[in-house]
């Protein structure tokens, strides 16, 4: 189906049996490296970030070529996403918004909840939008049978709101604003819910599989719900103001997979484990706090809650704790430090022998 991926189709029954928690003879694993003798892509130079970001077909041939200058080994799959930044939703519902060198933000642009906030409206009329829309067809036509391209990182509910405002603003406004947050959290995700179907159905057409920034793909519709706000506030907030959000996302996606970010998110995982609809939850410890064998007591929570989970980075020398410590059943291994052939084989070799 794919020539980056020529045995998609089965390793997306693995996939599924993932998503759906069911019992398997290994976990999935993704191993990726470089082809051999691979050069860099040239490089092209620009007045400003903002014209370096936005420069989508130099962006789709870049990524096109070392996606197709990469093997991608087991469940490894060859997505693309258009990327814009981690805040292009409240850009298109009108904050102002900036491109740095490595990343984007954007500045507040509700600060009075009467007169701001009723145009405070995701449009699809926002030239970043049409933009966006622009890169994923470019990456669809460039795309065709070779790679699978996939949604961007939206950030809706709780952290659209604190872009909205200003996280700081924004948590005030959990205390003195209640009725306004709430309100403001339902028209949201109803705009929200437009945008992302707009865009799954443009992979639709085009004969892809659905996946996003978690390069997790599914037959009918998957994406990655978060909330990294959350680590500024209590579980009673969190529970107050954003499950019932986060829980409609779920149920709004076929397939899920939490991202949730940092220590002082991890307060809120039992709550987040409660969601029917959820499938999987991707704990990302953060910069300093890497290391699988220091957060095992977290991946078992995870699956005894019946929800699968992804764990990275994974080292070739974690490998016999982890067959040791959890089950093969619901484990997504984010495999690292491999560069040949060889050397996947012989993960691939140890793996197959988990339940053993």
């Amino acid at each position: 189906m794919f020539k980056c991926k020529p045995d998609y189709e089965t390793a997306q029954k693995r996939i599924n049996a993932f998503w759906n928690h069911e019992e398997t003879d290994r976990p999935i694993v993704s191993i990726a490296y470089e082809k051999p003798g691979m050069k860099p892509f040239p490089s092209k130079t620009y007045k400003s970030d903002e014209e370096r970001w936005t420069d989508i077909g130099y962006l789709t041939e870049s990524q096109a070529y070392y996606t197709e200058n990469t093997v991608f080994c087991a469940e490894a799959m060859p997505v693309i996403s258009p990327n814009l930044g981690p805040e292009i939703l409240s850009a298109w519902a009108g904050c102002p918004y900036s491109f740095g060198e490595t990343t984007t933000w954007s500045k507040p642009c509700v600060f009075d909840w009467d007169k701001d906030g009723p145009k405070a409206v995701i449009s699809e009329n926002h030239p970043l939008f049409k933009l966006l829309a622009d890169y994923t067809k470019l990456l669809l036509e460039r795309g065709k049978e070779s790679f699978i391209t996939g949604l961007t990182d939206f950030h809706p509910g709780g952290d659209h709101l604190a872009a909205l405002r200003d996280p700081e603003t924004f948590a005030v406004d959990l205390l003195e604003n209640p009725v306004y947050v709430k309100a403001a959290l339902k028209t949201s995700y109803s705009e929200y819910f437009r945008v992302y179907d707009f865009f799954v159905k443009m992979l639709k057409e085009a004969g892809m599989p659905i996946s996003a920034w978690i390069p997790l793909t599914s037959e009918t519709s998957m994406y990655v719900p978060s909330n990294d706000f959350s680590c500024m506030i209590s579980s009673k907030m969190f529970e107050e103001f954003f499950l019932e959000g986060i829980a409609g996302e779920c149920r709004h996606y076929d397939k899920s997979i939490y991202h949730l970010d940092g220590p002082n998110a991890l307060r809120h995982l039992d709550l987040i484990l409660s969601i029917p609809w959820l499938n999987a939850v991707q704990w990302a410890p953060g910069a300093g706090n890497y290391g699988v064998r220091r957060w095992i007591e977290v991946y078992k929570k995870i699956l005894a809650a019946g929800k699968s989970a992804q764990i990275f980075p994974v080292m070739p020398d974690d490998l016999p704790f982890l067959m040791e410590n959890l089950p093969a059943r619901g484990v997504w291994l984010c495999v690292g430090g491999i560069e040949d052939d060889e050397s996947a084989e012989a993960i691939m070799k140890k793996i197959s022998g988990w339940n053993k």
